[in-house]
């Protein structure tokens, strides 16, 4: 029988006020009743932080890098790297205020900062289009919207919609991507660039360079402390392969894989360098909040083309979330028999939230991170885990000498870990069912084929529609089911809509 929270080390203690605050932070984020303890809280959420905390050296890398209409960098710099101190910073301090505030609103152990795929497409889709701050203008216009659909109980209408068996296959094709996600960081599976093939193992089919050394050492240490029940076990196979990266760096002077838009070294470390920083605290700068124009874009391109662009966020950003926060909650072990989640209209308001903060400071769209399944299974269960990644990316924005510490190497095999641990949902899909195997099917395959869960969501949500319309079945298709399809094959039709549309 499992011990009550009070007989944690915590009722001998001689301190009442730790005593009772400890059992506050217990009662009020519900730790002993969903099996969980602080320090196992703890523990997941510095392994979500450490899993994740690439996003605050790669956004500025991915925005900072792109000109708008005026041939200006986001921030009105003319110079390529000056925009990137302040990108950092921000991206950090809407990420920890916004996961912070998932944790205590929502209770749930999912973290949030700038949507990878978004970003991009903010810099490139949009921003080349218009100046930067029609475009963050766009992005908290899609906030805006998001938000009132979850207000209205649309949004979490369209979850509960979603057949359990379909919820089941989302969180395995997220496994599955996140797997590559982190095969593909970490250098061991890399892009071929010329021929039929698209990918490969490492460089020519080989593995080279020390940094994947670290990765397989990583990848193995996890492994062995959780085939001997070690708690802990990611965080310190996350800290040990760092560790090792660090040396190996002193040693033979690596340095990283992209040197030059014309030069790389495949035997480099993929994003950070593990080389002990000179200082460990910098001063943030915060200008880049507020730079936004909310309706601007509208005097840029026609009105169809700024709706197009608004509706591409959307969904994106609608069903990256439905798919992220069902596969967390399964692996969490939070799933109720119809397959929702607790407070799920409040983890999805703050997500709704967060894509508004996240263009109202510059830095695109804010998002529900996959992620945050490397937390859940290092064993958080709460909204705690979410408070102290929070806290540790609003530290980030004073100590980012030292987030860039942790290469991609030492952080990307709890990735794999948490895409087995998820693949294993796979045995809950009834596969005799044609209605329900093929639509998870392809919502499996497609995550990762396609790099997007938005389009895996998609085929599987379409194809379940059709494939029970020609059984005759179209009754146990939820109406709000029939709706999303038929949005989906508008958001796969957007390219020759608006070339159509001229």
């Amino acid at each position: 029988m499992r011990r009550p929270f009070t007989a944690h080390g915590v009722a001998n203690t001689p301190d009442n006020k730790i005593r009772k605050a400890l059992l506050m932070l217990d009662s009020y984020f519900k730790i002993s009743e969903r099996g969980s303890t602080v320090g196992r809280e703890v523990r997941g959420g510095l392994v979500t932080f450490f899993t994740m905390a690439y996003i605050i050296a790669l956004n500025p890398l991915i925005i900072g890098g792109a000109v708008d209409a005026d041939k200006k960098f986001l921030g009105g710099f003319t110079a390529f790297g000056q925009n990137l101190p302040l990108i950092a910073a921000a991206t950090a301090l809407v990420a920890g205020i916004l996961t912070i505030l998932m944790g205590v609103v929502g209770n749930f152990p999912l973290a949030i900062a700038t949507g990878l795929g978004l970003n991009t497409f903010v810099a490139y889709g949009i921003a080349s289009k218009m100046t930067w701050a029609d475009a963050m203008g766009l992005v908290v216009l899609e906030g805006l919207i998001i938000t009132v659909l979850v207000l209205t109980g649309f949004r979490t209408a369209v979850f509960k919609a979603v057949p359990q068996q379909l919820k089941y296959a989302i969180s395995v094709g997220i496994g599955l991507f996140i797997a590559l996600i982190g095969l593909v960081d970490s250098g061991f599976v890399r892009r071929t660039g010329t021929g039929p093939v698209p990918v490969q193992l490492g460089d020519g089919g080989n593995l080279v360079g020390w940094p994947i050394v670290v990765f397989i050492f990583g990848l193995i240490l996890i492994v062995t402390l959780m085939v001997r029940k070690t708690k802990g076990a990611i965080l310190i196979g996350i800290v040990g392969a760092t560790v090792l990266a660090i040396i190996l760096e002193s040693a033979f002077k690596i340095g990283p894989s992209f040197i030059s838009p014309t030069e790389s070294n495949p035997k480099g470390w993929g994003l950070n360098i593990p080389a002990l920083p000179d200082s460990i605290a910098s001063t943030p700068d915060f200008s880049l909040l507020g730079q936004f124009n909310l309706l601007g874009s509208f005097s840029k391109i026609s009105f169809v083309s700024a709706v197009l662009l608004v509706f591409t966020l959307l969904l994106s950003d609608f069903f990256d979330t439905v798919g992220t926060v069902t596969a967390i909650g399964h692996e969490a072990g939070l799933i109720d028999k119809d397959g929702n989640v607790p407070n799920n209209d409040r983890i999805l308001l703050v997500d709704s939230l967060a894509a508004a903060a996240g263009g109202a400071a510059g830095i695109s769209s804010n998002t529900s991170y996959i992620e945050s399944a490397s937390g859940v299974g290092e064993g958080a269960r709460t909204g705690f885990a979410s408070v102290i990644t929070g806290i540790c990316f609003l530290l980030a924005t004073f100590l980012s000498p030292l987030v860039a510490i942790i290469p991609y190497e030492a952080a990307t095999p709890a990735l794999i870990i948490v895409g087995f641990l998820m693949m294993t949902q796979v045995k809950d899909i009834d596969w005799a069912d044609l209605g329900i195997a093929i639509p998870a099917f392809l919502t499996i395959i497609l995550m990762p084929f396609t790099y997007s869960i938005s389009v895996g969501i998609g085929a599987g949500f379409v194809s379940h529609v059709l494939i029970r319309a020609v059984q005759g079945r179209r009754k146990e298709v939820h109406p709000l089911l029939w709706l999303v399809a038929v949005l989906f094959v508008i958001y796969f039709m957007t390219s020759p809509i608006t070339a159509w549309i001229g």
